[in-house]
């Protein structure tokens, strides 16, 4: 199976010349220190010509309000309603609500934009005229804080055209980020005959390995920022996955004993989380523990199977009933500590690598002053990581046991 807009390593003959030293360091070292760059390098990837670049992110509202009654409930016999929540401005006259709770079915004949205070916060607000109880002959009480979905418009023969409502994509940015490596050799030291062989041909492909290593931390854990934006050298770090995953689960703080993540548990998280949206195929680099977790859940469930050198990195397979988990153990992640029980989930058709137009990956040489006696050269890059939607992701932390 193959994920879109990635190219295979099979599609590398011998004959193939890497277009730059982002595929160079592919083809040196894809099970390295940095897959996630690997895997990227045979992705999507883009220039930009600024170093502050915007996506769009669209996404079908969920359309769901709650309840916020002041005195607690409202009984059935109460046609007055108030409702907070984002999707708020869906509800108009004519919209159907049911309760997710009792399963009461509403019809709304009036609805007043305001705004509420809760909690010393101003939120916007509807008050609602409704009819109770539609096509029942029994009666529901409506709770505050009970959650009301929008369930279609129900006109009557003859009417007018309702009142149009319509949402807007959010826009979202990231900054892109020099990273520069560099390397030496003394002219003396390149003029020794040494036995391990040529230290600057060493030096090259080592520095080549920690720029990658370097861009993927980055991609991973940053933060986007931009210091002195409006002197003439301004400073910009990119933002990573881990800050713009808005699924986050911590095994500390969402489940009932801290820490572990039950098989019923992780039964949940992949239909409610992990392929909620998205691709039915995804990547997950995870720390040492979580692939221990892995192979104890999965081994007689989800028929794990070793899939070599796809998309050029050394992944296992899980099948489940949500969807095709590709797992790695990233390296790095048995490097930090902090790491070792996390799992990121990415969905590869909504990430892109941006680089600025004619600064991606390079390798600048001499960079030495003329009055050196050596050589220095080094790699820079100037690039940052696209989300172009943050919901098809995950992050799970903190996940130390089974149960």
């Amino acid at each position: 199976a193959a994920i879109n807009g990635m190219r295979g390593t099979g599609e590398f003959d011998a004959d193939f010349r890497p277009k730059n030293y982002r595929e160079l360091f592919t083809l040196l070292e894809p099970n390295g220190n940095a897959p996630l760059n690997a895997m990227l390098a045979m992705g999507s990837s883009s220039s930009t010509n600024d170093p502050e670049y915007k996506n769009f992110r669209d996404a079908l509202p969920e359309r769901r309000v709650t309840v916020h009654a002041t005195a607690g409930s409202a009984p059935a016999s109460d046609t007055g309603m108030t409702i907070i929540g984002d999707d708020n401005k869906f509800v108009v006259p004519g919209t159907i609500l049911v309760n997710s709770g009792t399963g009461e079915v509403m019809r709304v004949t009036g609805s007043t934009a305001g705004t509420v205070t809760i909690g010393g916060v101003e939120v916007a607000k509807n008050d609602l005229v409704t009819v109770r109880n539609v096509g029942s002959a029994t009666t529901s009480n409506t709770s505050d804080n009970d959650v009301l979905f929008i369930a279609g418009h129900a006109a009557a023969e003859g009417s007018s055209t309702p009142t149009p409502v319509s949402f807007d994509a959010s826009v979202e940015f990231n900054y892109t980020q020099i990273f520069r490596t560099a390397f030496s050799v003394s002219n003396t030291l390149n003029a020794t005959y040494l036995r391990t062989g040529n230290k600057e041909d060493e030096q090259r492909t080592k520095a080549l390995k920690l720029h990658m290593s370097d861009i993927e931390r980055a991609m991973i854990f940053g933060k986007k920022s931009e210091t002195n934006g409006n002197t003439s050298q301004p400073l910009r770090t990119t933002g990573g996955l881990i800050e713009s995953i808005s699924t986050v689960k911590d095994a500390n703080v969402d489940y009932t004993a801290n820490g572990i993540i039950t098989e019923a548990d992780f039964d949940l998280l992949l239909i409610e989380d992990i392929f909620k949206y998205g691709s039915n195929q995804k990547i997950a680099f995870v720390g040492p523990r979580v692939a221990n977790h892995l192979q104890q859940i999965g081994k007689s469930r989800f028929q794990p199977t070793q899939v070599q050198g796809t998309y050029g990195v050394n992944l296992t397979r899980y099948q489940t009933f949500a969807g095709d988990l590709l797992v790695h153990l990233h390296p790095q992640f048995r490097q930090l500590s902090h790491m070792r029980d996390s799992m990121l989930v990415v969905d590869f058709p909504d990430l892109e690598y941006r680089h600025l137009d004619g600064r991606d990956t390079q390798l600048l040489e001499n960079r030495q002053n003329n009055d050196e006696d050596l050589v220095k050269h080094e790699y820079l890059s100037e690039c940052g990581l696209e989300l172009k939607q943050d919901l098809t992701h995950a992050y799970i932390k903190n996940w130390t046991a089974i149960a």
